[in-house]
């Protein structure tokens, strides 16, 4: 996962843990400070999370950004389409396009199974879940693997 990814996923789940129904913005700053994460590159991250419909702000002394759907409905795949696309590609493509020759042409179903998996974990997860230190059971067991700690 790039930085970028990092940041957003992490401003994201710092608005999802705003508490109370009637949350209020909070100031880009604020969360860059929280998660040391330069200010001016957060704002560049929450600018896309707006484009994509994931954040809502205002401007003003009493601006800020918050979330713009429930946490429970925002999964970390969201944010991280949201900022860098899709969630697995091979040169740029999607991976059930790329074309490879005889010898490698298994290598189109290594990577469609990537993302298969990387998928299972991230499109199941959401900013509630983390929030709340409860994954979901599927998330968990991967953790429970004694590779999954390993360095590879």
């Amino acid at each position: 996962m790039t930085a970028k990814v990092d940041y957003a996923v992490r401003a994201a789940v710092v608005l999802a843990a705003v508490p109370g129904p009637d949350r209020g913005p909070v100031k880009g700053e604020e969360i860059g400070r929280g998660e040391d994460i330069p200010t001016k590159y957060l704002e560049s991250i929450l600018t896309d999370l707006r484009h994509a419909g994931l954040v809502r702000s205002q401007r003003g002394a009493d601006g800020g950004y918050w979330l713009a759907r429930p946490a429970d409905e925002i999964t970390i795949a969201d944010v991280i389409r949201a900022v860098e696309g899709p969630l697995a590609n091979v040169r740029g493509e999607r991976p059930e396009v790329v074309e490879y020759r005889e010898t490698t042409a298994p290598m189109r179903d290594v990577w469609v199974a990537t993302r298969a998996a990387i998928r299972s974990v991230l499109e199941a997860t959401t900013l509630a879940d983390v929030v709340a230190d409860r994954l979901p059971a599927r998330v968990r067991r991967l953790l429970d693997e004694p590779d999954a700690w390993q360095p590879h």
